[in-house]
């Protein structure tokens, strides 16, 4: 017999756990270019929308700057994007990807793809989930 906890009744301690199985999922090719995830979010970013403020980057991943700002620096000292203080606002810092940045896009651009595909679930049951997950944001 299973003893339970009552965790997994809980909605907040499934999505908590979904989370650390997706990020999970994706770490081996992640960890093979030497990028964390939060990392590989700002390039796909980068990647989808081209130079981006450090303000917009931080509004699209959810972070604040005192997050986004670490990862950024490691980024750039990755050679992945490089950092460009904006030339009508000093205090407005631009993020470009740089050729190696970009050059990713060929190696992870379809991991998402690939990762919808090892999970258990139907391109239906995949969508929904992704609009329920959606709508649970608010960002519908």
């Amino acid at each position: 017999m299973v003893d339970s906890t009552g965790l997994e009744q809980m909605v907040c301690f499934q999505l908590y756990a979904a989370s650390r199985a997706m990020t999970a999922a994706y770490r081996p090719a992640l960890d093979a270019h030497g990028l964390t995830y939060p990392q590989y979010l700002a390039l796909r970013v980068l990647w989808h929308r081209g130079p981006t403020t450090v303000r917009d980057l931080g509004h699209h991943l959810d972070l604040d700057s005192g997050t986004l700002s670490p990862l950024l620096k490691r980024l750039e000292t990755a050679g992945h994007v490089r950092r460009e203080r904006g030339t009508a606002d000093e205090r407005t810092v631009v993020v470009h990807p740089t050729e190696s940045g970009t050059r990713l896009r060929d190696d992870l651009g379809d991991l998402p793809r690939r990762i919808a595909c090892a999970t258990d679930l139907t391109d239906d049951e995949f969508r929904r989930l992704h609009h329920l997950l959606s709508r649970l944001r608010g960002t519908t």
